[in-house]
């Protein structure tokens, strides 16, 4: 069953940190992705830059509108994800529960399924 485990973290997070302290954190994340991966449940990994390069598109009623960030109403943000698969929600959380990111943000766990249900 696939999971996806989103990081969420505060919108000024990163700019509150040295390069160093943010190289570190991006290090760590790696090292447990390749944690992930060794133990055969990793599907996909990304991080994603910061709002500031992010757009939004709305196209309600057919007519498309791009937004361009940054989005000064956001209080957090989406830093990247971990797709895994494993065998039950419990053990998603509990591979949610070792990410360093857990430390300084959530990492919100989200099943994979049809949006119909």
């Amino acid at each position: 069953m696939a999971y996806l485990l989103l990081v969420v973290e505060p919108v000024e997070q990163r700019a509150g940190r040295t390069e160093e302290e943010g190289r570190e954190a991006y290090r760590q994340m790696g090292e447990f992705a390749e944690g992930l991966k060794a133990r055969g449940v990793l599907r996909a990994v990304e991080s994603l830059t910061s709002m500031k390069d992010a757009a939004r598109v709305d196209a309600t009623n057919g007519d498309a509108r791009v937004i361009d960030g940054p989005f000064a109403e956001a209080k957090e943000m989406i830093g990247g994800f971990f797709l895994i698969d494993c065998e039950t929600r419990a053990e998603a959380i509990a591979i949610a529960a070792e990410c360093p990111a857990a430390e300084w943000c959530t990492v919100e766990v989200r099943k994979v399924g049809p949006c119909y249900t």
